[in-house]
């Protein structure tokens, strides 16, 4: 990597525990002696083994497991990464993030590829660096494939090199916007416009009675922050539809906004960032016909 250069956001291909562990301690060990924070956020498993390999070094670096703080995609860059950085405005900062690691479902999967393909974005101009590991033993070819399109710059046993296939953030966002599955024929649905706003806050909250209180709190706030952002930008009203899989509430709201892709967009200013933070998992698609983002909380 170019230490010189402003940001970097490079992909890791490793084959085993023994690539991975030399390759991302070289990282941190470089990022330490530079004096620059260090951030690795990894699931739990490569904490423990790159801890031991680190030694008392382990103790200079903030360590967070990828699998709770990074289980929703779309939390990872303002949860995660931009609040690290945010705690070391005066510092160009280095950060070990895996955000894609064999057990992600398809459901996952296209907003882990906005979420790399929006680091490039959101780190522009920015002082950093970015390495994300890839296991590319157990990753379908696809995955890795689309870590090419997403990372400048691939790093592989035969070297670093860069990436042919890289694909600007707002093209790859058009390829993601992918249909999402069709509810439940159960799924139970409600009209909203601003008139009705309080009783569809209050139709979420008995609905979501499965969930913790805190959780209840949080998937309301999230819908109401949806269908605000249909009532503003939309026609002014639109459709609530919600249903359970398993232990998890899922609330989806369709407007017909069509907007910019919405991974890009979506909600306005803070209101993305809420949303993701609130709930576990956040999808979106937009088309000719509108807008519909589903949130989701498991218990």
């Amino acid at each position: 990597m170019n230490p010189a250069a402003p940001f970097a956001h490079e992909a890791l291909f490793y084959l085993d525990e023994e690539d991975f562990l030399a390759s991302t301690a070289t990282f941190v060990v470089d990022g330490l002696e530079r004096g620059e924070p260090v951030l690795v956020a990894v699931p739990e498993p490569s904490i423990v083994l790159l801890r031991e390999r680190l030694g008392d070094r382990a103790d200079q670096v903030h360590f967070i497991d990828m699998t709770e703080a990074g289980r929703n995609p779309g939390r990872i860059i303002p949860g995660v990464l931009m609040a690290f950085s945010a705690s070391t405005p005066q510092s160009r900062v280095r950060m070990v993030g895996e955000p894609i690691w064999p057990g992600r479902s398809d459901l996952e999967y296209p907003a882990c590829i906005q979420h790399e393909a929006l680091v490039n974005t959101a780190f522009e101009g920015r002082h950093g660096m970015i390495l994300c590991p890839y296991n590319a033993s157990l990753l379908p070819e696809h995955v890795l494939d689309d870590a090419r399109r997403t990372h400048p710059v691939v790093i592989d046993r035969a070297g670093r090199a860069v990436s042919e296939s890289y694909v600007e953030p707002a093209a790859l966002a058009d390829r993601y916007n992918v249909e999402l599955p069709p509810p439940p024929a159960n799924a139970e649905e409600h009209a909203f416009s601003v008139a009705s706003l309080a009783h569809m806050r209050k139709v979420v909250s008995a609905f979501a009675h499965s969930l913790r209180r805190e959780q209840v709190e949080d998937l309301v706030l999230a819908v109401n922050e949806l269908a605000t952002n249909s009532i503003l930008h939309a026609s002014g009203r639109g459709v609530l539809r919600m249903w359970r899989e398993g232990d998890t509430v899922v609330c989806e709201v369709s407007d017909s906004g069509t907007g910019l892709p919405p991974s890009f967009t979506g909600l306005s200013g803070f209101g993305i960032v809420m949303v993701n933070l609130l709930c576990d998992l956040v999808r979106t698609h937009t088309s000719h016909n509108g807008t519909t983002v589903r949130v989701y909380l498991s218990r």
